[in-house]
């Protein structure tokens, strides 16, 4: 039997309004982080609800990193939930560098500018390629009671971790942002070695140096 619920200490729960519209803001502790739902609309009880399960990523989603897509995903998921009139977006934290940390990633990113790619530049720094953990995101939505989701991602890691953790995921919407010459490497790496579904990535060529 999974857990359905958070004990009272640990979830908090308020509207928060925002350029976008008025989301229900869940904030909740798990796993020794505290982590944020957004809901937009009526999503309790219901199945084939939109759902994005985002890793925290500080340089894409603050400061819109090009090394990578993650801010552009975040930005994307909240405008498709509020266009589609409902939704839940489950930002995860302490997923910073698919879970190496904060330091270590930057350290990686000197690698990387170096040649390696980014799965190669964390392990041979004798750090792990992926350690986030998804049973949080799983959690929160069984508390907000979603039935099943259709999973905005291209990672088949995270169908797979809301399957293991009782959520049914009826559908795969892709995310696919387009490719730049700072991180086609990146992208390139996450579809031949870590099997994301970026179709995208056939597709693009690097501009003609002038």
């Amino acid at each position: 039997m999974f857990e359905q619920t958070f004990n009272e200490d640990d979830v908090a729960e308020s509207d928060l309004v925002t350029r976008r519209g008025t989301f229900r803001a869940v904030a909740f502790r798990a796993d020794g982080h505290e982590h944020m739902a957004l809901v937009y609309g009526k999503t309790k009880l219901r199945e084939n609800v939109l759902v994005r399960i985002h890793s925290e990523c500080m340089t894409g989603d603050i400061f819109a990193a090009m090394r990578c897509e993650c801010g552009e995903q975040l930005d994307a998921a909240l405008n498709t939930i509020v266009r589609e009139g409902s939704g839940i977006l489950v930002y995860l934290r302490g997923h910073e560098g698919r879970g190496i940390g904060l330091v270590d990633k930057i350290r990686t990113h000197v690698l990387q500018d170096q040649g390696l790619d980014t799965l190669d530049s964390a392990t041979s720094l004798g750090l792990p390629v992926d350690v986030r953990d998804y049973t949080p995101a799983a959690r929160v939505l069984r508390h907000l009671r979603v039935q099943s989701v259709r999973l905005m991602s291209n990672n088949p890691d995270k169908i797979a971790a809301l399957e293991e953790n009782g959520i049914p995921v009826t559908a795969r919407v892709p995310s696919l942002m387009t490719p730049n010459p700072h991180n086609i490497a990146y992208l390139t790496a996450k579809r031949d070695r870590l099997g994301h579904d970026l179709p995208q990535v056939d597709s693009f060529t690097l501009p003609h140096a002038r």
